[in-house]
């Protein structure tokens, strides 16, 4: 049944779960008797199921062959640009004090993951917007779950590249003489296998934050955005909600599966799973998660040493701990802030260290997880390969690692990395500019295009020194971050191979 599902268009199938989606909200909404809500999003989920059901229709009568990998991006990259004008109809119906523009740029945020809200005053929205806003962020960090790992994968797309010896978006040549397993039986099996996963983690979070005392609401919105690490909240973050400590700890648990791929994937060339502590992903993740408070810890603790208030201990460990929730959180792109973030800005009397917030959610997190970014693997990629260089300048004639894993991440892992590396600089570099010139000063510009292809919206709220109003851009500003939002949640790559000719030849 899934896989019949399945054989249809991808778009298709996901307008279709977008459809269904939408009564979840229209029943909350009837619920707390707000019937005007209730009724856009109602009314949006018939209008669309019938349009999907009449398009699925006139496809079934005839005999097509099995969608294609390259379709399947191609599907995804419409997902991430037609799907949000479906998706913000009832967003838009349902607050009717905003324009479509505003609707559709929040809806784009929502599903690739990027949390960046056009509505900074939380309670100009009612209960259902912020569910759905938060449910289409759930969607989304799902749907890049399961095409990671279905889709990006088999094309060695997402950071996949790095481990394999083709080149991305092609097959390898030891490979390619066997035959692989349909597109939609892959999509099938992989949705089969993450989706219990990711909705059971997603339940078992929002049961603890309800036992940690957040409301029923707060607790789903932010169980869903930290799975999703789309960073959406219904309260304006995690620091206003009544949880405190306890939730906190509970959230910082649940975003370290955005460092590593190995709790839900396996390799694309490794058929044993390795051992989570040997995961280079997760290694670097847990050092800059440690490292970087430590740094910022010693920064305040001097700082505080020259207006005498070293004896407040307690402020100390509270200032500690922010470092540790916000350093994990903007490495994974969710973006939350810890309540204490601002303890220990009190504390040593320093502003917030916005590049390093900047630099963190550039890094990002695992590949084939929800987290954006340029990928940890990547970096470790470089890594490796500036060690062995390093190597070469002391000992000339040494030889490198005999193991193939450890070749081919060196030399071609690390070339295709420094080429993603390149991209993703060329694309801040044009996307900074565009916005400059539609009249951003430059941080603000900086900060917005950090934001959208690193895909951390609260980034214009964090690491800015004043919040960027979102609302207040111009048209072609709010389509150009819209564009970048979407660049950056499918990479350069990945587009540059859905526009490559050859491989849509049959």
């Amino acid at each position: 049944m899934t896989a019949r599902l399945l054989s249809y268009p991808l778009i298709l199938v996901l307008t279709g779960l977008s459809c269904l989606a939408m009564l979840i909200p229209a029943l909350h909404a009837l619920v707390i008797e707000d019937h005007s809500v209730a009724q856009a999003f109602f009314y949006s989920s018939v209008l669309g199921l019938v349009l999907v059901l009449t398009v699925a229709m006139a496809m079934s009568g005839r005999k097509r062959p099995d969608n294609s990998d390259i379709e399947n991006l191609a599907s995804l990259f419409l997902a991430y640009t037609i799907l949000p004008l479906f998706l913000a109809l009832p967003f838009y119906e349902g607050l009717e004090t905003t324009s479509f523009l505003n609707a559709y740029v929040e809806m784009v945020s929502s599903l690739t993951t990027t949390g960046a809200t056009l509505f900074d005053r939380p309670e100009r929205l009612v209960d259902s917007l912020h569910l759905w806003r938060g449910i289409v962020g759930w969607l989304g960090g799902l749907l890049i779950w399961v095409s990671a790992s279905a889709v990006l994968a088999s094309m060695y797309l997402g950071g996949f590249e790095i481990t394999v010896s083709s080149e991305p978006g092609q097959s390898d040549l030891r490979t390619a003489r066997f035959e692989r397993a349909s597109s939609a039986r892959r999509l099938a099996q992989v949705t089969k296998e993450l989706a219990p996963i990711y909705l059971g983690l997603t339940g078992a979070l929002w049961v603890m934050l309800l036992i940690s005392g957040d409301a029923p609401m707060t607790a789903a919105v932010h169980a869903m955005s930290t799975m999703s690490t789309s960073g959406i909240s219904s309260v304006g973050g995690v620091d206003q909600a009544t949880s405190g400590f306890a939730g906190e700890a509970v959230i910082f648990l649940f975003m370290l599966f955005a460092l590593s791929r190995l709790t839900f994937s396996t390799d694309t060339m490794n058929t044993t799973r390795a051992s989570l502590l040997k995961d280079p992903e997760f290694r670097i993740g847990m050092a800059l998660v440690i490292g970087v408070p430590l740094l910022l810890f010693s920064r305040h603790w001097l700082a505080a040493f020259e207006v005498d208030e070293v004896e407040s201990f307690s402020d100390a460990i509270n200032a500690l701990w922010g470092g540790m929730f916000t350093v994990l959180s903007f490495l994974s792109t969710t973006g939350f802030e810890s309540a204490s973030w601002t303890t220990a800005r009190d504390w040593s009397g320093l502003g917030t260290p916005g590049l390093v917030l900047l630099g963190l959610a550039i890094l990002g997190g695992g590949v084939a997880t929800t987290a954006g970014g340029v990928k940890l693997l990547r970096v470790y990629a470089l890594y490796l390969n500036g060690q062995r260089e390093m190597e070469r300048l002391i000992h000339p004639s040494s030889v490198g690692r005999v193991s193939s894993f450890s070749r081919r991440i060196r030399k071609r892992g690390a070339f295709i990395a420094w080429i993603f590396f390149m991209l993703f600089a060329l694309s801040l570099a044009i996307v900074t500019m565009v916005m400059a010139a539609l009249g951003q000063d430059l941080e603000s510009a900086l900060v917005l295009t950090i934001a959208a292809l690193a895909t951390a919206g609260p980034l214009t709220q964090a690491a800015a020194d004043t919040p960027i109003a979102l609302i207040e851009m111009s048209t072609a500003a709010k389509l150009v971050f819209s564009a970048a939002m979407v660049v950056g949640r499918m990479e350069t790559l990945a587009i540059i191979a859905l526009f490559n000719p050859g491989l849509w030849r049959d």
